[in-house]
């Protein structure tokens, strides 16, 4: 794919057919949230707005550079990534078509001057050259992972990273055992939603492909506890 990423329209980027659990999990993941698509908005104000700012503010997003936000979700962060990057390229992709859609239609409506791309993909099969972005975000992706698939899409993740480039993640809390039951409960009644809170997996992953943690903190709002983490890539990870 040419590296300059000048795609006008949302698409969807179909990678794999194989059968099993993992595929059936991210594809129950993308009608969920393709239908919740024009509530999720309203999800985000109330509970993730708080992170979203501290992220920005933790991934030290340079102006002219080449950012990658991953689960775009409908576009909120997308927007405040655009706003500190108007002479650079911001990229997002969702697994959603719809949220996809929405993301682009709703950067390009309040930024029209700014070069933003959005389209759906699935992160453990990003369609960018390796080490491409200055700067990948994702805001609550981990979580509605399939089993099994943390690994694999960190290490997409890390791939597309330019050695030096940093990675910032909200991440869902687990620093609270009153939030850790409830988020449970959710987890069990709508699991294609809500996921599951895997923030010291991810710990682990980010020392083992060679970051070294820059921030490392939590937001609460209202009840929701979120972890925001920075980190810089401090070599490529190569897989044995």
């Amino acid at each position: 794919m040419d590296t300059n990423l000048d795609l006008s329209e949302p698409r969807y980027v179909a990678q794999s057919k194989r059968p099993g659990n993992a595929e059936k999990a991210c594809r129950q993941t993308r009608r969920v949230y393709d239908l919740l698509a024009p509530l999720y908005p309203v999800s985000s104000l109330m509970f993730h707005s708080r992170a979203h700012r501290a992220a920005l503010s933790a991934s030290h997003i340079q102006n002219g550079s080449r950012v990658l936000e991953v689960a775009t979700g409908s576009g909120e962060m997308l927007k405040r990534v655009a706003r500190l990057n108007p002479d650079g390229q911001t990229i997002g992709v969702d697994l959603s078509p719809n949220m996809a859609a929405r993301s682009q239609a709703g950067a390009r409506k309040r930024l029209p001057r700014t070069r933003i791309h959005c389209h759906a993909a699935d992160v453990r099969y990003l369609p960018f050259h390796s080490a491409t972005f200055d700067t990948v975000v994702c805001c609550y992706l981990f979580e509605l992972l399939p089993q099994g698939e943390l690994a694999r899409s960190f290490a997409e993740l890390t791939r597309v990273l330019r050695p030096g480039g940093n990675l910032t993640v909200i991440l869902v809390g687990q620093n609270k055992s009153s939030f850790n039951a409830m988020y449970s409960v959710c987890t069990a009644v709508a699991p294609a939603f809500w996921g599951r809170q895997v923030a010291n997996q991810v710990m682990e992953l980010l020392q083992g492909h060679g970051y070294s943690v820059d921030k490392d903190y939590y937001v609460q709002q209202i009840h929701y506890s979120s972890r925001v983490v920075s980190a810089t890539l401090g070599r490529p990870h190569r897989s044995r």
